[in-house]
């Protein structure tokens, strides 16, 4: 098979799964919420009012029409309006993914910049106490509970050091001339590094036993024997032939990673009080905001396809074994 045939047959697969997605998202919250309205509705509102309500948002129309009608919208980006917010759901979504990825994107980096080499080090001193003190300390951080050691960070670098802000992404009262101003200060620097600290400590452990263990198996390859043969320094070996055939989990784990991130860590940005799209969906449930929830799950279904059918796509730059079949 072509590159390009491919390529077409990946995307083609991409859309037709967010289809299936979507589709699944319509019917679940329609029969869960049988009156998806009642968070604007109150007792207060005689029959006729209802029925206004409910036809406002087109939930008198038979269930094809609205099924035809939401897809449609989904294809122009309108995913309606935030019954909480009382505006577009698009523009929220869209700054929260925002808020979130300015935190998940360093967080991420970091832990895949110290995780990668480490896991690799450490499969060259396997069996060692070095080995069983990384492995160690790698699921001890996945372990913890992100929410435990914010509180934690919270308590000692927030509180009885006072040497970083403990909540928010600046010091408020604050003017910003749009989404760049807001970052590019060193005060959203300084609100960033505790809860980016956090997310970085609990990714750390799956690039590092991920890039040790298929190290591991890649040291019994023959050209691993090849390379020992020909009499080439142990480290050269070790990162620059070994450490480049490992990388392919890594990447697809890197893929997941950043996919599920754009959710954002929800207890870390709610201990944190982070305005991302993890805090804003456990908002959307607890008020029944369903378009929101709704749009939010979609949006991150999507993120999370593209990554994969990217990943897919880099494959044979990392590995020039894969091939298009």
């Amino acid at each position: 098979m072509s590159r390009r045939n491919y390529l077409i047959r990946r995307v083609f697969q991409a859309i037709f799964s967010l289809w299936i997605i979507a589709t699944i998202l319509f019917f679940l919250f329609r029969l869960g919420l049988p009156d998806p309205t009642a968070a604007l509705i109150t007792e207060g509102l005689n029959a006729e009012q209802r029925a206004a309500v409910r036809a406002q948002f087109g939930l008198e129309d038979p269930l094809w029409r609205q099924y035809l009608l939401y897809l449609w919208n989904v294809i122009q980006g309108d995913f309606g309006l935030s019954f909480a917010n009382r505006a577009p759901v698009a523009s929220v979504v869209w700054e929260r993914l925002a808020n979130t990825m300015v935190l998940m994107i360093p967080a991420i980096a970091l832990a895949y910049v110290i995780g990668v080499p480490l896991g690799a080090w450490l499969s060259w001193k396997r069996g060692t106490g070095t080995d069983t003190g990384g492995i160690a300390l790698g699921l001890m951080f996945r372990s913890a509970p992100p929410f435990w050691t914010g509180m934690i960070l919270i308590l000692v670098l927030g509180v009885w050091l006072s040497a970083f802000p403990t909540s928010g992404m600046r010091t408020l009262p604050y003017d910003a001339d749009g989404f760049l101003d807001k970052i590019f200060t060193l005060d959203f620097l300084h609100h960033l590094i505790l809860p980016a600290l956090v997310v970085a400590l609990f990714y750390l452990g799956s690039p590092l036993l991920i890039m040790r263990n298929t190290m591991l198996e890649v040291y019994g390859e023959d050209f691993i024997e090849m390379a020992r043969a020909k009499g080439l320094p142990e480290r050269r070996i070790l990162y620059n032939h070994a450490a480049r055939n490992a990388l392919l989990p890594v990447v697809t784990q890197l893929a997941v990673t950043i996919g599920l991130a754009a959710g954002g860590q929800v207890a870390v940005e709610v201990v944190f009080s982070w305005p991302g799209l993890g805090r804003e969906i456990f908002r959307a449930v607890g008020t029944s905001d369903f378009p929101l929830a709704q749009a939010s799950f979609l949006v991150l279904a999507a993120f999370i396809i593209t990554l994969n059918l990217l990943v897919d796509i880099l494959y044979t730059a990392l590995d020039p074994r894969v091939t298009f079949q």
